[in-house]
């Protein structure tokens, strides 16, 4: 049995707190820690009486606690992350790995200095069964290479707070991570295009937000970002290939006839539409656990996401294709 420490109690730590307790076959919650002590107390009730911190580091270094879930906000990430591998404990991360493509850089080259790979990070997309098809597909040869990819990131309203730069690093950083791995293409360059605001927008918000990035062999990636759609959680993805168009189904819901028409829901929750994902993704981490690998996305994609994403906040400002700049590809992550 895996014992599990979960650092940050908000609404997703509880989330993977009852996932892990209900529904994670080869875990069990034995610790939870958040700056807030209530919050703490009121996560370790949900795993039926953990233990209760309020500093990550404390929890980390725990002996009872054999691998280190990581649900604080991205700023607090980076001390956290380095201890557990200073002690070599494994991680899961959510994201983002950090704020800063520089911290995530610091993290990636102390975890390849520990010559083990502890860091898996939270972009759940990938065990998501639509996109999962999708790339086996790709990897048939049956469609030809990919030359094109239409992406659609809606969700029905965000508050006051959520400004310009926040649609790339909340919102399509998603994408950022999905597309590259769907075909298997780091980035070359990115660039935002500002459409006409929505009504539904606010002075530090220009929405919706198309977000255009090409991968180094060529591929052309558009994302449309729209946050106050106002109909729902709409999610979509299309791959055009030299032999043909893969589509992912959406929404996954079914369609009701009733009282002359026809109808399918759009949820408004991303919990709802990545429910399923969500609980493979921490049973494959706990199941790589057992073998001692890393079957997710590494700290590498964590550091290649940061770059992305700050280079798309820089063509936010400036209106430029902007060129996406990372080190090296390590050996230790290919």
């Amino acid at each position: 049995m895996l014992n599990v420490g979960v650092i940050g109690c908000g609404g997703m730590g509880r989330d993977h707190i009852r996932r892990i307790t209900e529904r994670t076959q080869g875990a069990q919650v034995a610790a939870v820690s958040d700056v807030f002590e209530e919050s703490a107390r009121k996560a370790a009730e949900i795993a039926g009486g953990a233990k209760v911190y309020t500093n990550g580091k404390d929890l980390i270094n725990d002996p009872e606690v054999d691998a280190v879930l990581i649900v604080s906000p991205g700023f607090a990430h980076k001390e956290d992350l380095l201890e557990a591998v200073k002690i070599g404990k494994r991680v899961f991360c959510e994201k983002p790995l950090c704020t800063t493509a520089d911290d995530c850089k610091v993290v990636m080259e102390a975890e390849e200095a520990s010559g083990k790979h502890l860091i898996q990070l939270g972009f759940m997309r990938r065990y998501h069964k639509g996109y999962i098809q999708i790339k086996d597909a790709i990897a048939t040869g049956e469609y030809g290479e990919p030359l094109m990819m239409h992406c659609t990131h809606r969700n029905p309203e965000v508050g006051t707070g959520y400004n310009t730069p926040m649609a790339v690093h909340d919102t399509v950083i998603h994408e950022i991570d999905l597309c590259h791995w769907l075909v298997n293409d780091d980035y070359e360059s990115v660039q935002v295009i500002m459409p006409k605001t929505t009504k539904y927008s606010h002075p530090e918000l220009k929405d919706p937000q198309i977000m255009l990035m090409r991968t180094k062999s060529g591929i052309c990636i558009d994302v449309e970002c729209f946050v106050n759609c106002r109909f729902g959680y709409d999610i979509n993805c299309e791959v055009v290939c030299e032999n043909g168009a893969l589509k992912m189904g959406t929404p996954m819901a079914p369609s009701i006839r009733k009282n002359a028409q026809c109808a399918t829901e759009i949820t408004t929750d991303c919990f709802v539409l990545f429910k399923d994902a969500y609980d493979a993704e921490i049973q494959n981490w706990v199941d790589c656990a057992e073998k001692g690998v890393i079957e997710g996305p590494t700290a590498w994609d964590g550091y290649l996401a940061a770059v992305t994403a700050d280079a798309l906040v820089r063509a936010q400002e400036t209106g430029n294709i902007e060129k996406v700049v990372t080190v090296e590809k390590p050996q230790f992550y290919r």
